[in-house]
């Protein structure tokens, strides 16, 4: 999606926010990847943001914010609503400024990410989990800090939050004058907002794309709109950049800075995940990958060029990495799901197993449905295949060996009651 944009952007501090962020974030590398260079014949550069102290950028907004505000308002106390990264930046900033904060999450926040924001917040920290979803937290959260007189930081609608995501840009350029594109995940828009404005004030050339993924695609629709639109409902599996709406500010200042948004599929995005971990060792989330994930639609318009993708983080839930995998099998064409009712007869499953299934074909699942009467229904049948090809001539089985089956789809109710 082309966007269009005018000569002028909001005028950003980029110079104090440098300055207060200075002895605080770590200077992440720039650094140069042979296997996507040599994939794409151009020069990929990556951003890496998931070396950052927190393991994202997001510290460099939330310590802006905070470190700008007058010092009794401080002292007051910080509150934030964040299950992510916003919450760890927001921690390890009260921790180093030595300000109380209240970090509210919702209940069915996994363990592992409240454990690291009391990490990194240590003493200075309190995390209240409440609500269901992420909005019931955010009422909460903003009723919470008016009651007590406090501040709210939001995680990315703010001028200083942004000025905060523009410093990944300014390091860029300090690596690098020439840069051709430039790709950046979006969700709340304050990266986006921050980095392409850096970019239209010192590098005007450089064609700066947006990255969401397609299940929840505010920004691309907001820009369509031409104004900030909520989504009814959104895919969260790219927590970093899954929200149901962009920024105001965001939104108007993304509208002159990029110059297109782009939507990546989940499952592609998944692929990309264990790609750089089996070829370069490099551990991503999800809203981390989306810059990677893009490469292959702009293969042609990169080529010969000097590319920057931005790794936006790395706070990776291991127990997530068999979704990750699954949801990548799917996307590749390699696994699909049936549901089968065998003929009651000795010998249909073995039939098939022998005579159905290819040469690499795998089942990797293989369950009986049960019927209300208690009867044996169909079996739900996971199948693998080694290459994608493979597919059809499994099809072509199935109607020779007069296999009753249904395919189960990943946009039927059907495939997400039963898979």
């Amino acid at each position: 999606m082309e966007t269009k944009h005018h000569t002028t952007t909001p005028s950003l501090d980029f110079v104090h926010a440098r300055q207060r962020l200075q002895k605080i974030v770590n200077r992440t590398p720039l650094t140069y990847n042979h296997n996507l260079s040599r994939k794409y014949q151009c020069d990929v550069f990556l951003k890496r943001e998931d070396l950052q102290v927190v393991r994202s950028y997001k510290i460099r907004g939330a310590y802006n914010m905070m470190s700008s505000l007058p010092a009794e308002q401080l002292q007051r106390g910080v509150v934030c609503a964040s299950a992510g990264n916003h919450a760890q930046g927001f921690a390890y900033s009260c921790k180093k400024l030595n300000v109380k904060g209240v970090v509210f999450m919702p209940i069915i926040t996994p363990n592992q990410k409240v454990s690291q924001t009391k990490m990194f917040g240590e003493g200075n920290i309190e995390v209240k989990l409440t609500g269901d979803t992420f909005d019931d937290c955010a009422i909460a959260a903003k009723k919470y800090t008016e009651e007590h007189g406090m501040t709210f930081i939001p995680p990315f609608d703010d001028i200083r939050i942004i000025e905060g995501q523009a410093t990944v840009g300014l390091e860029i350029l300090d690596n690098r004058s020439e840069i051709d594109f430039l790709f950046v995940p979006v969700g709340g828009g304050g990266l986006s907002a921050g980095v392409g404005s850096a970019f239209k004030t010192f590098s005007p050339k450089t064609k700066i794309i947006g990255l969401e993924p397609e299940g929840a695609p505010s920004m691309y629709a907001a820009l369509k709109a031409g104004h900030p639109v909520t989504l009814d409902n959104i895919e969260r599996f790219v927590d970093g950049a899954a929200v149901k709406r962009v920024g105001d500010i965001t939104f108007n200042i993304c509208k002159e800075v990029l110059d297109d948004m782009h939507l990546v599929p989940e499952g592609k995005i998944c692929s990309t995940i264990l790609q750089l971990y089996n070829e370069d060792a490099i551990v991503v989330e999800p809203a981390g990958a989306l810059s990677i994930a893009a490469l292959d639609d702009y293969a042609d318009e990169i080529k010969g060029k000097t590319v920057v993708c931005i790794v936006s983080g790395s706070n990776n839930d291991i127990d997530r990495m068999q979704e990750i995998k699954e949801r990548s099998l799917q996307y590749e064409g390699l696994k699909h799901y049936f549901l089968i009712r065998f003929a009651q007869r000795p010998g249909a499953l073995k039939e098939f197993v022998n005579h159905v299934l290819g040469e690499g074909d795998d089942i990797t699942r293989f369950e009986y449905m049960q019927k209300h009467n208690k009867e044996t229904g169909p079996a739900l049948v996971g199948i693998e295949l080694k290459s994608k090809h493979d597919y059809d001539n499994l099809l072509d089985n199935m109607k020779r060996f007069h296999i009753n089956y249904t395919e189960l789809k990943q946009d039927d109710n059907l495939f997400g009651y039963l898979v």
